[in-house]
């Protein structure tokens, strides 16, 4: 016979649980606002190499018109290791969510046995079996369905999905983070490769024209109308020329391999494409870069920052609400009989229902311990989130400035370079003419080389700062 709960019971224990559920059981997320000033106009803005009008784009790299850029990027968002990696530990949290989100689900459990047992003849009262008789064997047979839903008056389980939404959010957002690296780091190790071969291309141009300055020394060394120190000197400025090739050509070997790895290949499988290319991207507009709102909405690192605040706020919930007894309706539904066959006879049916609170008094010590623990993780996630937009602003306002001054530079590197040309030229001349030294001549192509060598290096630099500013803006991550 089965004996249902009582229904006073019932209201007592709904009626205090409700009471304790008014109890507030965790604080409100931490509010995660923005600097005042983070939302207005870039200090560095004013600049006409960019337009705040315009939206900062994902698709960056396509604003150099470079096809080879195009599918080197679009190859290393498709392959690139670290991205899986990303990839791969969305889908682990994501499949944590999902195991969250089976707590607002009842637990069934089923279960099956048989036993076989056989009393001790002193348990049996006396007289009950003749006089040395084993007692008899028993067979049971049991099989049931338990089923338990726990009532989530304290938020314990809704706060646990929250955090696991958080921490899914979180992770997307992070798989985002890498995307916009690989993107940036993609075009740098590009544009480091086609510096080099400039810079090298410079270098050769260099040594070409000392060549022919040793060639004229030695010459008139030969004639008897020259002398041995001109020729020192001219000799010495060609093998300064090129000693300059070597850390050139490992310069741009080194982008070729990181451009390898960053598209998921060998060394040996370098793109030929980028190892022969001339010259780095070149712009030919302004760069888009809106305001620090936009930023600040694009920024998978703030994104991601934001919903470790929510996660870890979350997590103070679900440490609170071990504080406060947890409530759980169950209910079991069985067959118990003395014979296989017997267990679909409806007078071996058994059931049963009712509530079951537990409470662990004995550890509100170890609870009230794991909530100082989350509400130390939620602080520190605030701070981070902080720290984080700050450090937003500070990357994308130092990239607008390093990209505006050396843009200044190279104008002004430009002007220095064409007056050294101009000087080469006239001191060639008045020294064709018996008007100037050769000493003057070689100062004027020293100066020269190095003129141009500045130049060069300061093309590269422009290009390294267009894609440090389009990191910045966190171009990249959506795959546009």
């Amino acid at each position: 016979m089965t004996t249902l709960p009582n229904p006073r019971i019932l209201t007592a224990t709904a009626f205090s649980a409700l009471l304790l559920a008014s109890c507030a059981v965790g604080p409100k997320a931490p509010d995660a606002t923005l600097p005042p000033l983070a939302s207005g106009a870039f200090v560095g803005s004013t600049s006409a190499s960019v337009s705040a009008a315009t939206p900062a784009r994902d698709d960056w790299w396509r604003l150099y018109n470079d096809p080879v850029l195009d599918g080197l990027v679009t190859q290393a968002l498709t392959e690139n290791n670290e991205l899986e990696a990303a990839a791969a530990n969305l889908r682990r949290v994501r499949a944590a969510l999902g195991e969250a989100r089976t707590g607002r689900l009842p637990t069934t459990t089923t279960s099956a046995s048989y036993s076989n047992t056989q009393p001790s003849a002193a348990s049996i009262p006396a007289g009950t079996l003749p006089p040395g008789t084993d007692a008899p064997e028993v067979e049971t047979y049991d099989a049931g369905l338990d089923v338990s839903y726990e009532i989530d008056l304290f938020g314990r389980v809704g706060s646990t999905i929250r955090a696991a939404r958080a921490d899914a959010d979180a992770a997307a957002a992070a798989l985002d983070v890498v995307r916009v690296t690989v993107a940036a780091e993609t075009a740098r190790a590009y544009a480091d490769a086609c510096s080099a071969n400039a810079q090298i291309d410079v270098a050769q141009r260099t040594i070409e024209l000392q060549s022919s300055t040793v060639d004229l020394t030695q010459r008139l060394l030969d004639a008897g109308s020259g002398n041995g120190l001109d020729t020192a000197r001219a000799r010495s400025a060609l093998e300064s020329s090129r000693a300059t090739l070597p850390p050139l050509r490992a310069q741009r070997d080194g982008a070729l391999f990181r451009l390898a790895t960053l598209t998921g290949r060998t060394p040996a499988e370098v793109s030929e494409a980028a190892r022969v290319c001339g010259r780095p991207p070149q712009l030919a507009q302004a760069i888009p870069v809106g305001d620090g709102a936009a930023l600040l909405a694009r920024r998978p690192d703030v994104r991601q920052a934001e919903r470790n605040l929510a996660s870890a706020a979350a997590r103070v919930n679900v440490a609170t609400a071990d504080l406060y007894p947890r409530i759980t309706l169950g209910g079991s539904l069985g067959a118990t009989a003395l014979d296989a066959s017997g267990l679909g006879d409806s007078e071996n049916f058994r059931f049963s229902f009712g509530p079951l609170i537990s409470w662990s008094f004995p550890n509100v010590f170890a609870a009230r311990a794991r909530i100082e623990q989350a509400d130390a993780s939620s602080d520190a996630a605030l701070a981070t989130f902080d720290q984080t937009v700050l450090t937003a602003l500070q990357e994308t306002e130092t990239a607008l400035a390093n990209y505006a001054n050396e843009l200044d530079r190279r104008t002004a590197l430009q002007a220095a370079r064409d007056q050294a040309a101009t000087a080469a030229r006239l001191s060639r001349l008045r020294f064709d003419a018996g008007a100037d030294s050769f000493l003057t001549v070689l100062d004027a192509e020293r100066t020269l080389a190095g003129a141009d060598a500045q130049l060069a290096s300061s093309d590269a630099l422009v290009t390294t700062y267009q894609i440090a500013l389009f990191k910045a803006l966190a171009g990249g991550w959506s795959e546009g």
